[in-house]
């Protein structure tokens, strides 16, 4: 089930909420969300909710050993090892397996056959938040969490169960057993929500759209200029996507009494790669850092081991996404850009205006999101070389065949406007006179109306991070 979809907007949520607000019970109330939440995830994929349920026990057993062994180093040490290794296997049998199965038949020269194995939906969000509880407990960050049902709650929660934004255990460790939900929270939450359903439903199904249009026709109605257009257009679908469903993650998570930590911090907006991944899917780049960089010695080790460093972290971080060698390409372009800036470029980005910055890096964000998107190599090739090789573009020819192109064209620069900050001036107050709250709360539904009514009226309603 995605937010934005009718029967989430329509019956799901009303009826969570219902039930979850009918009880003044912190226990019952808990238990709507874990039975809401399992439902959740069942919705798409009942078989498989037994290995989000496995993956939570392994953590739970593991969590327990640790607590117990706790003064015991060397078997403290084992648990912990052995609870990361079957996480971690999940993850590998599950994501990568048929994968290394298909290389290492290429290299052998004969295919190795192997059963269809289906990617389990938001897997690899759920391991890694699981995976952050093990590592934080063995590192005495956390309490061992006793209940099982409490620690399913945590991993399951549907807000941010499909797609982030990665939440730490430490981050709702004390909010599990005693937050405090205020009509204040659950406004502000909704509030957010609808701003998120808006990002996705208007922009990124618009972007999207567009995009797609172009990569799936002919290439010779398209030419340099379009496939431009279409990079430009994945960028905006990509980030308001994704940042959409972290927006209604953020506040669906505050109408239940949860904070979790902001996701995205206008990336778009970055004069550096590395102000970039300051700002893109924060969550996902401060695990690595904390739990992958950080650990294998960060900067304070010898120059090539850095480098090292560097390169592993972000060979991973492309693979999370995908077992799809597009994805390590995407990666290692990234660790390349960022050694390069840190090496080198740093000392030119400091003296450039900051408008040539953020032109240099949204031209390398923009490349890089067509390494992403592409999985086939020739498509990715071909798309590359529209880009890299001025083909002109018969706009007479390219409309009439495909008329939908001019109403994307017509949202980019929107989606150029929406992805900026807005002056203080120009955002509606959380907080202020009760005529400001009236107005603020009438926009929203009136946003909210206009998103339903397009959800109602498009067929055309993708996730990009579903699949991950």
């Amino acid at each position: 089930m995605v937010f934005s979809t009718l029967p989430f907007v329509y019956a799901f949520f009303p009826l969570v909420f219902l039930l979850y607000f009918v009880w003044n019970n912190r226990a019952w109330r808990n238990g709507v969300l874990l039975a809401a939440s399992l439902i959740f995830y069942a919705w798409g994929e009942p078989r498989l909710l037994d290995l989000m349920l496995l993956a939570t026990m392994e953590a739970y057993v593991g969590g327990l050993l640790m607590e117990r062994w706790k003064e015991d180093q060397t078997r403290k040490k084992n648990a912990f090892i052995v609870t990361v290794v079957l996480l971690t296997a999940n993850l590998f049998v599950f994501k990568y397996l048929n994968f290394a199965a298909d290389n290492l038949g290429l290299l052998l020269g004969s295919k190795l056959s192997l059963p269809a194995i289906t990617l389990p939906i938001g897997i690899s969000f759920y391991t890694f938040q699981v995976l952050s509880y093990v590592i934080d407990l063995y590192r005495g960050k956390v309490k061992v969490q006793r209940s099982y049902f409490y620690l399913l709650l945590y991993v399951s929660f549907f807000p941010q169960l499909i797609a982030g934004p990665i939440v730490r255990y430490q981050t709702v460790e004390h909010e599990i057993r005693t937050r405090r939900e205020t009509l204040d929270d659950a406004a502000a939450g909704m509030r957010r929500f609808i701003q998120g359903l808006a990002k996705k439903a208007i922009m990124a199904n618009a972007a999207g759209a567009l995009a797609e249009t172009i990569y799936a026709g002919d290439p010779a109605l398209y030419g340099t200029a379009m496939y431009w257009v279409a990079a430009l257009a994945y960028t905006l679908q990509i980030y308001f996507d994704f940042s959409g469903y972290s927006d209604m993650a953020i506040g669906l998570g505050r109408i239940f009494g949860f904070h979790f930590l902001e996701n995205f911090d206008h990336p778009y907006i970055a004069a550096s790669i590395t102000e970039f991944w300051r700002r893109w899917h924060i969550s996902l780049s401060s695990w690595f850092r904390d739990y992958i960089y950080i650990p294998l010695g960060g900067n304070r080790v010898r120059k090539g081991r850095w480098m090292l460093n560097i390169l592993i972290v972000w060979g991973l971080t492309g693979f999370w996404h995908g077992a799809q060698w597009n994805f390590l390409l995407w990666g290692l372009y990234y660790a390349l850009l960022l050694l390069a800036e840190k090496l080198w470029l740093h000392r030119l980005l400091d003296k450039l205006p900051k408008f040539a910055g953020w032109l240099y890096a949204m031209f390398f964000v923009t490349v890089g999101w067509v390494l992403f998107n592409l999985t086939d190599f020739s498509r990715l090739l071909a798309a590359l070389g529209q880009m890299f090789t001025y083909r002109p573009t018969p706009w007479v020819d390219m409309i009439a065949a495909n008329v939908s192109v001019l109403y994307g064209l017509f949202f980019l620069p929107l989606g150029l406007v929406w992805m900026l900050p807005l002056p203080k001036k120009l955002r509606l107050s959380e907080s202020g006179s009760p005529a400001a709250l009236a107005a603020n709360n009438l926009f929203h539904l009136a946003l909210a109306g206009v998103c339903i009514i397009i959800i109602i009226s498009s067929k055309y309603n993708p996730f990009i991070y579903f699949r991950f």
